[in-house]
């Protein structure tokens, strides 16, 4: 992503790389440190640490190196999150590799969690000692919601019946928050109004929200030669994501009890399980409904950022990486 740009042309996802492979982190104990060095190696797509900088590059008044801590401690908490929850789920992989605790241990990979969400507010320290405050509350506020989250998304395998409401509220909060919360913490960097944060927020906010579902969606029905990963994983583990629960708040009679059959499936009958559960979809018109709640909350978000008020080619960038995100292959 190279940005003309107050910062000049950068390419942010290099400027974090860079970032995050200048810092030293120390040699003992090795199963400490290594497990961190070893998750942050494991390079995504560098989302959310871009947004931080992106939020301060939209209002133009901050400076790279006082926004590039804040975009690390970011990816710092992202990180520590996939840590403990790859332990939650029981993952194997995480990018195509193994998993810390699967490469180490439980009790290894819940100790270098920690010791990663201690480095992020060591960078936030870094920060512009005027902003920390404001960045503080706004970073554990989010750091909560993401673990409030969570929890919920954990309760959610228990629980026989789960709304709508209380999906897109869970995905909000266990992965949207941080989107915003992200932008937010560039744009007090930027010092930028009261009144705009909030608009900017609320963007990433939506995004993410848009960003989820065309996840559920792409499991269902992705490019099984793009998407990454097996088309049909949350069918197969029974998955309460909004095409399930799209499609049980429609069921009659005769469908759900076929429907329950197809829950009991076991992962030994995976194609046929997939095969069925997508008829029902099919019979149900739920990806189009799963896509027009999609574009419900992407919409959303694109009046979140037409209402920010700054000259509309300093959006350009945010316009371009909310395309890139929903429209997406894997």
């Amino acid at each position: 992503m190279i940005s003309k740009s107050v910062f000049g042309n950068v390419d942010f996802s290099d400027k974090i790389s860079e970032a995050l492979g200048s810092v030293q982190f120390p040699e003992s104990p090795i199963n400490l440190y290594q497990p961190i060095k070893y998750i942050l190696s494991l390079a995504g797509k560098r989302i959310r640490p871009q947004l931080a900088i992106l939020g301060a590059d939209l209002f133009g008044h901050a400076k790279l190196e006082e926004v590039v801590p804040a975009s690390v401690a970011i990816e710092y908490f992202h990180n520590f999150t996939l840590i403990h929850d790859d332990i939650m789920d029981k993952a194997p992989l995480r990018r195509g590799k193994e998993t810390v605790h699967h490469k180490w241990n439980d009790d290894i990979a819940i100790l270098s969690g920690d010791a990663l969400l201690i480095k992020a507010y060591e960078q936030l320290a870094k920060c512009p000692a005027a902003f920390i405050p404001l960045l503080l509350t706004t970073f554990n506020r989010v750091a909560l919601e993401v673990c409030e989250g969570q929890q919920m998304d954990m309760d959610f395998e228990t629980t026989e019946e789960v709304s709508e409401d209380e999906y897109v509220n869970m995905i909000r909060l266990k992965t949207s928050v941080l989107l915003g919360g992200a932008l937010e913490m560039g744009a007090i960097i930027a010092a930028a109004p009261s009144s705009e944060r909030v608009k900017l927020y609320s963007f990433g906010e939506n995004l993410g929200i848009a960003f989820q579902l065309q996840d559920d969606i792409l499991d269902a029905f992705g490019d099984p030669a793009t998407f990454g990963k097996q088309i049909g994983g949350d069918i197969i583990v029974n998955k309460k994501t909004i095409l399930h629960i799209l499609l049980k708040q429609e069921l009659n009679s005769e469908d759900f009890e076929i429907f329950k059959s197809v829950l009991a499936l076991s992962s030994s009958d995976s194609d046929l399980k997939i095969e069925q559960m997508k008829k029902l979809y099919e019979k149900y018109n739920v990806l189009n409904k799963a896509n027009a709640l999609k574009e419900h909350y992407t919409k959303r978000a694109y009046t979140n950022l037409e209402e920010i008020e700054v000259e509309s080619q300093r959006k350009e960038e945010l316009y371009n990486l909310a395309d890139r995100l929903m429209h997406r292959a894997r």
